[in-house]
C-alpha cells in the first residue's frame, strides 16, 4: 500500500472549497500515514470573469495547517507544501517565497503558456493540437532553467488533460526532442518526477505523466518519484494509488519519496 499522498488542495487554493480538516479526516479514513498539502500559488494568473486569483493567504494557511497537524498528530503526519505555477520570469519572486517559509515540499508546475492556461479551450483554438502540446512542453524546460528551488515537478503532461483528443494521439516519442532534455535536467539536478493520479480522474486512463514518459524517465536513470492524487475534494484523496503501485513495480522502481523539510525520505515499495 502507498502510505503517502503528497499533492492535495483545500479551500486555501482558489479551485477548492474543501475544508482542510475534511481532507485530513478523509486521508485518515483511507489508511494513509502521511499527507502533504500543496496549495496553489500562481503569481500573475490571468483571471477569468469572477474567479479568485491563485494566490494563497500564506499566514492563514500555515497557521491552520500547523494547528491541524498538532490536533491529528497521533493519527497522521501532515506536511506543509506549496505548488508553484511557474513562468520563467517569476523565478526571483518564488525564490523569495520559498526562502520565507519552512516548506516540507515544493512542487513546481506549468499551468500557463504565454499567459494562457490549456484548461481553457481558447488555448487550442485555431491551432494544431500537436503544436499546442509542443509549445506547452517547451515552457517546462524554460521553467526548470529559471527556478531551481523545488523538489518535484508536478503533472508533467498536464496539457493532455484538456487537449481536443486528450492523450489518445499523444506519445512520448512524438515530443522526445523536447521531453528528453526535460527529464535529463530533472535527473541531473536531483529533482523528483511526480506521479499524479489526476490523469485517471480526468478520464485519461493513465496517470500524469503518461506511462511511456515514465518509462523513459526510468530508462534515463531517473529513480526519484513522488506520488500525489492532486485531490481538490476529500473523496479523491489517494485515488487509484493501487494502479500506481502496479506501474511502479512494472517499471522496476524500488522506492518512492516523501519530502520533509526539503529532504527526501525513501519509502520501499
Amino acid at each position: 500500500m502507498i502510505i503517502s499522498d503528497c499533492h492535495m488542495h483545500s479551500s486555501f487554493s482558489s479551485d477548492s472549497t474543501a475544508p482542510m480538516e475534511d481532507m485530513i479526516l478523509s486521508a485518515i479514513s483511507k489508511g494513509l500515514k502521511i499527507i502533504c498539502f500543496t496549495e496553489h500559488m500562481d503569481y500573475d494568473y490571468p483571471i477569468q470573469g469572477n474567479e479568485d486569483p491563485f494566490i494563497v493567504d500564506m499566514d492563514a494557511y500555515q497557521k491552520c495547517l500547523y494547528e491541524l497537524k498538532d490536533k491529528y498528530s497521533k493519527q497522521i503526519e501532515v506536511l506543509f507544501g506549496i505548488e508553484l505555477g511557474m513562468m520563467p520570469y517569476l523565478g526571483p519572486k518564488y525564490d523569495a517565497l520559498v526562502s520565507q517559509y519552512d516548506f516540507d515540499f515544493v512542487l513546481s508546475s506549468s499551468h500557463l503558456v504565454n499567459g494562457q492556461d490549456p484548461y481553457y479551450r481558447t488555448y487550442f483554438e485555431g491551432r494544431n493540437e500537436g503544436d499546442a502540446y509542443r509549445e506547452y512542453f517547451q515552457t517546462i524546460i524554460d521553467n526548470v532553467s529559471a527556478f531551481d528551488k523545488f523538489n518535484a515537478y508536478a503533472h508533467l503532461d498536464y496539457v493532455v488533460r484538456y487537449g481536443p483528443t486528450q492523450n489518445r494521439q499523444f506519445s512520448y516519442i512524438k515530443y522526445m526532442d523536447i521531453l528528453e532534455p526535460v527529464l535529463k535536467k530533472l535527473i541531473e539536478n536531483g529533482k523528483a518526477l511526480e506521479i499524479n493520479t489526476g490523469g485517471y480522474t480526468y478520464g485519461l486512463n493513465e496517470p500524469h505523466p503518461q506511462m511511456d514518459l515514465l518509462k523513459a524517465f526510468k530508462g534515463l536513470g531517473g529513480e526519484n518519484i513522488t506520488i500525489g492524487s492532486d485531490a481538490h475534494k476529500p473523496e479523491n484523496i489517494g485515488a487509484e494509488f493501487s494502479k500506481v503501485l502496479t506501474i511502479l513495480e512494472h517499471f522496476g522502481f524500488k522506492y518512492y519519496s516523501v519530502y520533509k523539510k526539503g529532504k527526501p525520505e525513501m519509502i520501499k515499495i
